[in-house]
């Protein structure tokens, strides 16, 4: 199935890596706002270089609905020290997100700890630490949302990397626990639809949108904006919205051969259009 076009604006987010070089938080939330966009994802950095407490004020001010912040997870470790210290640092990141009203907290959940080369004991990690801060964040009303990362990803940022182990993990561990969709990373899999369909409305918490360039330069600094590369966008959004979803769509591009090296407006406005024609 592929979605109907949209015809406006008003469940377009940025997330903030989009204009990371630009803008800081407080030009973001101004500057989105101003140019008509009112969703917006934060990452954590930037949320503690403006002070929690100030970006609330200011999303609240300006009309901002906080499509998630950025991120959580990053569970593995060697040590038993470091799974708690990355159990700590998910409970206070699950504290700022209910402070801004995100409507969730984003998990990249980590790859393998260092000198490891077991990747079934890595996703056991992950397993365990989502279940060591869930009874805090269902306690706080912050879904958290596994973000499957492509297999490219999975020895260093994610050994969760498809949406099917994603789903097991949200049959696993139960409520309060979904899925961040992001098309960059998912959009090769031939199981994608089903996937998609097993997860439903309900663990389907935020839609990431931006495009897969051939060639890719760099691994990680190198998406696409949307139309500019091979991801079927209107397809997998179909599948998305037959399944139930009915959220914003958040832009989230790391450029930083192109977009970064231009003007923030022009960016949001590329973005604007884009949403229009590509998504």
């Amino acid at each position: 199935m592929t979605a109907r076009p949209l015809s406006d604006h008003a469940r377009l987010s940025i997330n903030d890596a989009t204009t990371k070089v630009q803008w800081t938080l407080e030009e973001e939330i101004a500057g989105y706002s101003a140019l008509g966009v009112h969703g917006i994802s934060i990452w954590r950095d930037k949320l503690a270089a403006c002070g929690v407490a100030k970006a609330a004020r200011m999303l609240a001010e300006h009309g901002m609905t906080v499509t998630g912040l950025c991120r959580g997870g990053m569970f593995p470790s060697d040590t038993a020290a470091g799974r708690q210290a990355a159990i700590d640092d998910n409970r206070r990141a699950i504290d700022d997100a209910a402070t801004i009203g995100a409507a969730c907290l984003v998990l990249v959940v980590g790859g393998l700890p260092q000198g490891s080369k077991d990747i079934g004991a890595a996703r056991g990690m992950v397993h365990d630490g989502i279940a060591a801060v869930l009874e805090h964040a269902r306690a706080a009303r912050v879904p958290l949302a596994i973000e499957p990362l492509h297999p490219m990803y999975a020895a260093d940022r994610a050994c969760v990397n498809t949406m099917g182990q994603a789903n097991d993990l949200c049959d696993a561990l139960g409520p309060g626990l979904g899925i961040a969709l992001d098309v960059y990373h998912v959009w090769w899999d031939p199981d994608l639809e089903r996937e998609i369909a097993r997860a439903g409305k309900e663990r389907l918490l935020a839609f990431h949108i931006c495009d897969w360039l051939v060639p890719t330069r760099d691994l990680l600094l190198d998406r696409g904006m949307m139309g500019d590369g091979v991801i079927d966008i209107p397809q997998i959004r179909g599948w998305a919205e037959e399944a139930g979803y009915d959220g914003f769509h958040e832009v989230e591009i790391f450029s930083s051969e192109n977009w970064w090296k231009r003007p923030a407006e022009e960016v949001v406005a590329v973005c604007k259009e884009r949403y229009l024609t590509a998504v």
